[in-house]
């Protein structure tokens, strides 16, 4: 009776240990989306301000599509925005925003101070169409197809290496593919 005492919690803690050492060898950015293949979901989301028009799922359609969660507040959408203005001027697809629990008057000075480059920006202030998207922290991106269904989610900062090896790749294979009636 004692072994069985003293061989429980040693298993218990092998176990745990077992399972959080599986854990740690997994890629956190690759956090699976059951959203990949499917429509965008349905949303209609004011602009910030009167100079733009908003952003809704009807503007995924027709051409391939970057979708962006960002927030003013967030440290890695402040990392990864250099390289968003890059590839807004490199023109390979338009970067629309969805402004994720954001202050307007600090989404306005964020992007006067760093630059807009955002087609289309949509507040999402009850962060309603982010949980619709499957959301879980700011920055996260979606590739979108002409049809309109989300291929490809990134998880954290885009990072050049992810640029060009991954979403760059895929934009070019998705723009290159022929066009289905079928959505």
């Amino acid at each position: 009776m004692k072994r069985i005492i003293f061989l429980a919690p040693l298993s218990l803690f092998l176990l745990v240990g077992l399972y959080f050492a599986v854990g740690l060898t997994r890629d956190p950015s690759r956090i699976p989306s059951t959203l990949i293949d499917r429509p965008v979901p349905v949303f209609d989301l004011a602009a910030p301000d009167g100079g733009r028009a908003g952003l809704s799922s009807r503007d995924l359609v027709g051409e391939v599509s970057i979708v962006n969660v960002f927030g003013s507040w967030c440290i890695g959408c402040t990392v990864e925005h250099p390289l968003l203005l890059e590839i807004a001027d490199e023109g390979v697809a338009p970067i629309h925003g969805v402004n994720w629990k954001d202050k307007p008057e600090a989404l306005a000075d964020w992007l006067a101070r760093r630059g807009d480059p955002y087609a289309r920006i949509g507040v999402d202030a009850d962060g309603r169409t982010a949980i619709d998207f499957g959301v879980t922290g700011a920055p996260e991106t979606f590739i979108v197809d002409r049809q309109g269904r989300i291929r490809h989610k990134h998880v954290g900062p885009i990072s050049r290496d992810d640029w060009e090896t991954v979403l760059r790749p895929l934009i070019e294979e998705l723009k290159n593919a022929p066009s289905s009636s079928s959505s």
